[in-house]
């Protein structure tokens, strides 16, 4: 068995830090994809991977060549992408407090001109292996931060990380969601971790438009905040006296820059019950008559039968699914069932209408969803334009070298007229 294996125990608990060193070696074939720094480590490029079963997520490993020549240091946390993060190419570098600090601290600097924004208050501040520590991200909402942990991996690291963040910044208060599978874990726990404890919901701006925020209310919070760039867009060019159906329409997000861009009637469709609830909390933050833009609480798919039966028509669609649902009748996977559900979209959007499509799927890249859109239309014998692409904002960076991390993909797509045909003489 040609991997080298050697284990290293260090607990130094003043240090608030457990080490736990497995030097491994990467496949030859793999090798060049962690020299360019690809952040994600996957069973098959690591020669013995079965090793890491005996060790306690949160381990720090030593990745080498097949001639021992340093390569990364990762550390070891299983989650649905892989078994783990690299966390420095340099040899010399400890992964420590200060480790931390720096990557923090250096993730800051670049959000300063979003700090400095007085019309939005609510972005990501730390985006994962985007910003160099795979498993991590952290939001900023009008003076408090949420850390999110995708794996007990970068838990392990809690102590170091909540420091580290305090020292960058001056917040109200921090908080924290585990977001990974823990028979322990409660999510309706708010997450409190240190300063003064909010009042929920608390009360952000994206773009001068308000929404409400909880912490307390499961892993979610309520607002996507990669999709901004994509509810200015819906504001200020689609949806101005139109008729607007949002599908998937969670807390409303795009419902209220529909109808502040001057939608005549804006239909907010999901199969949560706190929906309503949520939209209509929403709606009234930011003056908008509830009572002119119905919440109905229907599976969307269900929904598409009824609108077709009875003949209803919208100018612009908003499809945004979760890339993976399941519901009573029904599993949903993007990358499969997409193309049917456009379709049933297409079905019941005006010709020359406008479809908003939405994945953030990150097993395929653009290319990829823009064949999958192209199955859709040909499904509903329809024609199309893409208008305009949009991706994540700058605040939600991405590692070069893994482009998974590019994960969101937004089309705007125009339903083109059929063309009439010229009587002939």
């Amino acid at each position: 068995m040609s991997f080298v294996f050697q284990c290293f125990f260090r607990y130094n608990i003043h240090d608030i830090h457990t080490e736990v060193i497995m030097i491994i070696k990467l496949h030859q074939k793999h090798l060049d994809k962690y020299k360019k720094r690809y952040p994600l480590l996957f069973k098959e490029a690591l020669m013995g991977a079965h090793q890491l079963e005996q060790l306690d997520e949160g381990a720090l490993l030593k990745l080498v060549d097949t001639n021992n020549k340093f390569i990364a240091t990762a550390y070891y946390g299983n989650q649905n992408k892989g078994l783990g993060w690299v966390l420095s190419n340099r040899e010399s570098e400890r992964i420590d407090e200060r480790f931390f600090t720096r990557k923090i601290y250096q993730s800051i600097e670049k959000r300063l001109g979003l700090y400095n924004n007085p019309k939005t208050n609510c972005f990501r501040v730390f985006n994962g292996e985007g910003d160099g520590i795979g498993g991590l991200t952290i939001d900023y909402f009008n003076g408090y931060y949420l850390i999110n942990y995708y794996s007990k991996g970068i838990y392990h690291f809690k102590p170091l990380i909540e420091k580290a963040l305090s020292k960058s910044v001056e917040y109200d208060a921090i908080y924290e969601k585990t977001r990974y599978d823990d028979d322990g874990d409660d999510l309706s726990s708010d997450g409190f971790v240190m300063g003064n404890p909010a009042e929920f919901p608390i009360i952000v701006r994206e773009n001068d438009v308000q929404f409400a925020i909880y912490f307390n209310d499961g892993a979610m919070v309520g607002l996507f905040l990669d999709q901004r760039d994509v509810r200015r867009a819906i504001r200020h060019q689609y949806t101005k006296g139109k008729t607007v159906l949002n599908t998937f329409a969670y807390t409303g997000a795009f419902s209220v820059f529909a109808a502040l861009g001057g939608a005549k009637q804006v239909y907010s469709v999901d199969l949560a019950n706190r929906t309503s609830d949520r939209v209509v909390e929403n709606y009234q933050l930011n003056g908008i008559d509830p009572e002119t833009h119905p919440v109905i609480i229907e599976d969307i798919f269900n929904y598409f039968k009824f609108a077709q039966k009875k003949k209803l028509k919208y100018d612009v669609v908003i499809l945004d699914p979760p890339s993976f649902a399941k519901s009573k009748q029904f599993t949903f996977s993007a990358e499969k069932d997409y193309p049917e559900l456009l379709a049933d979209a297409i079905r019941i959007t005006e010709p020359g209408g406008i479809i908003i499509a939405s994945t953030n799927a990150a097993s395929f890249d653009m290319a990829k969803f823009k064949q999958l859109i192209g199955k859709g239309f040909n499904l509903a014998r329809a024609r199309f334009e893409i208008v305009e692409t949009f991706q994540q904002p700058r605040d939600f960076k991405y590692n070069h070298a893994y482009p998974e991390g590019n994960y969101l993909k937004v089309l705007a797509i125009r339903i083109e007229k059929p063309k009439l045909k010229m009587p002939s003489h």
